[in-house]
């Protein structure tokens, strides 16, 4: 019997910006609607963005079909291209419109204000000592209607219609409720004007500042959101703006200037000193020096030569280059990083879930609630019994519109997002986000992450009777199709002395443990001393020079030569001047630190003392780091992973937290959860720090949102009235929703004061 397996399809990322949500419940129902289009495989939706996020089935998705079950759905969308592809022109329309939305916002709660403000002191004038007798003055109460007017229709105009077109859905948002309770207070006060006769004497009070004041709170709620939101994109426009619209081109000879969206790969492009490089590529003509600081976090200019790479948004010096452009439009290494960013930004933190989950039904129940509260007290509760019964109905309505539970978590995770790219830290979602928070133990990498990975040769010493020259000269030529640091560094020690190496045979690599080669009909084996003895050779002709340079901190490698041992070539790395500060904050947080290396114990052990680590695990071949990894996982640890993003991608990917440090141009932005740009090692403390001031924002936020409705309902219910006399207005009750809001973003807000260095 045979199996046939359906191949994969391949999928896309495909992003919607949306229009039109207010709330937690309103990202609920586009992200169900788009959820049933054909092709959409995972979607997120986020309401300070307001976009979608979708991962699709190329072959199966319909943009047309995603957009029109959006528009179904009550709201308004359009496909929105890739960060990298986005003109000056696109972020200003994008920005004109966010700016225009705060400004309509602006305008209308400037009409609520200034029509809602007579209507207030109509309402109560009759308290006033000396006014009484204007406390039924029908006169001014029609005066309060018809101030009124205007703000349920225009001011609160888009509540009415949104819920309107919503209900006869089926279906309950934010503008349901706001609908639904201010409504019900102008129709109520409307009749109460009109027909007093209706209600039993002395009772057909209206109440018309309830609806003019909830709507321009709640307009006023909604415009600084706007701004808000607007404010939040910051840190992706900054990098955008990093690429300058129009390049230099060398073609036929002479030099024009074109858009740098056209430039293609192989073009060569011509950069004047202080202007910004449009994209990647390597360098043909000319030398300089580039500030690379904004995009690899390089704290000095980097020299630039013909044959260095050179990175689109980096700043060229005072020397002018040519380059030819290597990677163009989204493979550059900028678009790669502004696109990580939005991607992360979009995306959804696990603590989130609890907050979809209670937002899918919260509305629903809420006016479920306002409608048996308001029964209760037309039942039950004292005279007017009708006034009080609306009056609860219309407060718990206002009061529990789910606004600040909608903006908790995104608003936070954006800011936080945000602030790492804007210090090279790049991370890859909200998940990560929340995830490094919860690290206990970091897993450290040695060459290149606690230390420069820039080995030098410091010693070349021969066993008795030996020349030291020759045993250079061997272990040249045995590394020289070596690409390994240790390789790198011998072949250059023995250029310098003159050395230049033969051309060996029967090249064989052994990872972790050294290289084979067939040379002058001898076999010659370079590599570390446990290796070397497993293949019989005996060491002692060394004495106790391998001890001392593994005491000293220093690598040794040992050559032989046809199972006899001929010396050693000692290499040496520098620290990074960053480390020990670095390893102290990450004991300062309260998490362990591991060292983890292939070099040999005592090396180990004399840089981990140098730099304050503890914990060792030294001989760990490549293949094996991610099961050290798994091992101290399985021990009950939440592990990160530190590496260069290279040897060290498998245990990157399986840590709770892979953090690459140094590769913002290679396959680590793909293997780990955070990149960071540049080689400071001070970025792990500072990502995990970024992590823990976000998700404990985000508590926050979340934490302030539901105990103010878990508070605000019941006593918006009149839970205080038997024991107080105390009955929510609804007035107060806007206020209260606006100022939970306001609360929420204010907090987020908090976010931007965040700065490297922390603990």
């Amino acid at each position: 019997m045979s199996t046939t397996t359906t191949p994969e399809r391949p999928r896309e990322r495909r992003e919607l910006a949306i229009e039109g949500m207010h709330c937690a419940a309103c990202v609920g129902r586009v992200e169900r609607a788009l959820a049933g289009v054909p092709g959409v495989v995972e979607c997120s939706v986020n309401l300070v963005d307001e976009a979608a996020s979708l991962t699709v089935e190329a072959d199966a998705f319909d943009e047309g079909a995603a957009t029109a079950a959006v528009e179904k759905a009550g709201y308004a969308a359009h496909a929105r291209g890739p960060a990298a592809s986005e003109t000056r022109a696109d972020r200003e329309a994008e920005e004109a419109r966010q700016d225009d939305a705060w400004h309509e916002a602006l305008r209308r709660f400037v009409v609520g204000a200034v029509l809602g403000l007579p209507v207030v002191v109509l309402g109560h004038i009759g308290l006033v000592p000396g006014f009484e007798h204007l406390m039924h003055d029908r006169r001014l109460q029609v005066l309060a209607g018809l101030l009124t007017l205007p703000i349920v229709t225009w001011v609160g105009g888009g509540f009415f219609t949104r819920a309107w077109a919503q209900i006869r859905r089926g279906e309950t948002t934010m503008d349901t409720l706001i609908a639904l309770g201010t409504g019900a207070a102008f129709v109520y006060s409307v009749v109460a004007v009109a027909a007093p006769g209706l209600f039993p004497e002395g009772t057909a009070h209206p109440f018309f500042e309830a609806a003019a004041v909830v709507i321009t709170l709640v307009v006023l709620g909604q415009a600084l959101e706007a701004r808000a939101r607007g404010r939040t994109s910051r840190a992706l426009r900054a990098l955008l703006e990093l690429r300058p619209e129009r390049a230099h081109v060398l073609r036929d000879g002479r030099e024009v200037d074109v858009p740098a969206d056209e430039l293609l790969r192989g073009d060569r492009v011509v950069v004047r000193p202080g202007e910004r490089i449009p994209v990647d590529g390597t360098v043909l003509d000319g030398q300089s020096a580039v500030d690379e600081a904004l995009v690899t976090g390089e704290s000095f200019p980097v020299p630039k030569e013909p044959g260095d790479s050179v990175v689109g948004g980096t700043v060229n010096g005072e020397g002018s280059l040519v380059f030819r452009a290597e990677a163009v439009g989204a493979d550059t290494v900028l678009a790669r990083i502004v696109e990580r960013v939005r991607a992360a930004q979009a995306s959804k933190p696990p603590i989130q879930r609890l907050a979809d989950r209670i937002a899918a039904v919260f509305v629903p129940s809420v006016v479920a609630l306002a409608v048996l509260s308001g029964v209760l007290w037309y039942l039950l509760g004292p005279e007017p019994r009708l006034n009080y019964a609306i009056v609860v109905a219309v407060a718990v309505l206002v009061i529990s519109c789910p606004c600040a539970l909608g903006l908790a978590t995104p608003i936070s995770v954006m800011i936080g997002i945000g602030k790492g790219a804007e210090h090279g830290i790049l991370i890859r979602s909200g998940e990560a986000l929340e995830t490094a928070r919860a690290v206990d133990t970091v897993v450290l990498d040695k060459t290149g992450t606690l230390t420069l990975g820039e080995l030098a040769v410091t010693t070349v010493q021969a066993v008795p009777g030996e020349d030291a020259d020759e045993v250079l000269r061997l272990a040249a030529a045995a590394e020289a199709r070596s690409e390994h640091p240790v390789a790198r560094a011998i072949v250059a020690y023995a250029h310098t002395r003159g050395a230049a190496p033969a051309t060996g045979e029967e090249f064989r690599s052994v990872p972790g443990k050294g290289v084979q080669v067939r040379l002058d009909g001898s076999a010659v084996r370079v590599g570390a001393p446990d290796w070397i003895a497993e293949g019989g050779a005996d060491l002692s002709a060394l004495g106790a020079a391998l001890e001392e340079e593994m005491a000293a901190g220093r690598s040794p490698v040992v050559i032989e030569r046809d199972g006899t041992v001929l010396g050693l070539i000692a290499v040496a790395d520098r620290i990074k001047p960053d480390a020990a500060e670095t390893v102290r904050r990450l004991r300062a947080s309260g998490r362990e630190v591991v060292m983890l290396t292939g070099d040999q114990q005592a090396v180990a052990r004399a840089v981990a003392a140098q730099v304050g680590i503890e914990r060792i695990r030294a001989r760990v071949l490549p293949e094996q780091k991610a099961a050290e990894v798994e091992a101290l996982q399985r021990s009950g640890a939440r592990v990160a992973m530190v590496g260069d993003g290279v040897n060290d991608a498998p245990a990157l990917a399986r840590a709770d937290v892979g953090i690459a440090i140094g590769s913002g141009t290679d396959v680590a932005m793909e293997a780990a959860d955070i990149t960071l740009l540049g080689d400071r090692l001070g970025g792990v403390a500072d990502a995990l720090a970024l992590s823990s001031a976000t998700v404990r924002n985000v508590r926050q936020n979340l934490f302030g949102a539901f105990i103010y409705n878990a508070l605000a309902i019941p006593i918006a219910a009149g839970a205080l009235y038997p024991f107080f006399g105390i009955l929510l207005s609804p007035m107060i009750a806007g206020a209260a929703m606006a100022f939970s809001s306001v609360t929420v973003v204010g907090n987020a807000n908090r976010l931007r004061r965040w700065r490297p260095g922390a603990v």
